[in-house]
């Protein structure tokens, strides 16, 4: 799952439509490299979290003497890793067990190093799966508190109380994704309906889901507004959705300093690091060069 940056609003709808069409056919446009440029190209998914972790990763590269372009915001991953696996972006901060089930989708794999060994495995000629930070940005199936005690819900599995059709809402990826409706179905025994959200379990997917719009959605467990907005993560109990750390992938263009500068970064990052940055993102509505810069700073990485 991928959001939209909170700190840049944009204009969304409930609609089918790809969020990755609008990044066109190429979504690094006239900003690709030739060959000979050994420029480092970082990339990032259309998510405010992602993009403060590429621009951590970024700033950090430039710290160590490398120079960079920044991608940004290219959209969902149906658009942006064919741009990786082609060689046009070099370094993205991917999320383990997404990623791996877009390489895999049958993987047995659930627990931390168990899916960053798939992935390893997984990982198409030509990138790298460097070391996952300690940082995991989980999906995870949420219903409103007032949901949860109407009919006694706490895990995925009690869903199966629950009488009527409920409707899940979440981008439109979802739909066909391992953890959408047939993934319910399928592990859980639970029939739902589906509506498209395209702001990746942004504003208005939580508006939706308090309005009663949408049953549950899938936001991400570091993300402020389950907190805020009083909202329940139900337990994965059969583990629907794997483990999902944060993993840099690079490219064979990532040396083995770029490589160790990235390391650095990732050894530093904390689920709670990333809840802190996650917050000044859509509290303070700070932009991801100045949040990451902080981090950066207080981590002595800079």
């Amino acid at each position: 799952m991928i959001r939209i940056a909170r700190a840049v609003p944009a204009a969304v709808v409930l609609t089918g439509t790809l969020a990755a069409t609008a990044c066109g056919s190429d979504p690094l446009g006239e900003n690709s490299r030739g060959d000979g440029d050994t420029t480092i190209v970082v990339g990032s998914q259309d998510y405010y979290s992602n993009e403060i972790i590429a621009e951590a990763y970024a700033q950090a590269l430039e710290k160590g003497g490398y120079d960079v372009d920044r991608q940004f915001r290219i959209g969902q991953r149906e658009a942006y890793l064919p741009e990786l696996e082609s060689g046009g972006i070099d370094l993205f901060p991917e999320y383990s067990g997404p990623v791996l089930q877009y390489w895999e989708p049958e993987t047995p794999a659930r627990l931390p190093e168990d899916v960053h060994d798939a992935l390893k495995d997984a990982a198409p000629e030509g990138l790298t799966v460097l070391p996952q930070a300690p940082a995991a940005d989980q999906d995870s199936y949420v219903v409103t508190r007032e949901f949860s005690e109407k009919w006694d819900v706490h895990t995925v599995e009690d869903l199966a109380k629950v009488t009527g059709r409920m409707t899940l809402g979440a981008n439109s990826e979802a739909e066909n994704r391992p953890n959408g409706p047939k993934g319910l179905k399928e592990t859980y025994g639970v029939d739902v309906g589906f509506t498209p959200i395209e702001d990746s379990g942004g504003p208005l997917t939580v508006k939706a889901l308090k309005d009663g719009d949408v049953d549950l959605s899938i936001i991400y467990s570091a993300d402020p507004a389950i907190e805020q907005n009083n909202l329940v993560v139900l337990e994965d109990t059969k583990g629907l959705f794997l483990s999902s750390n944060v993993v840099p992938l690079a490219s064979d263009r990532v040396d083995d300093g770029a490589a160790s500068i990235i390391n650095g970064v990732s050894e530093a990052m904390s689920s709670e690091d990333l809840v802190a940055l996650n917050n000044r993102s859509v509290t303070e509505q700070l932009p991801a060069s100045e949040i990451a810069g902080d981090w950066l700073t207080e981590e002595d990485l800079l």
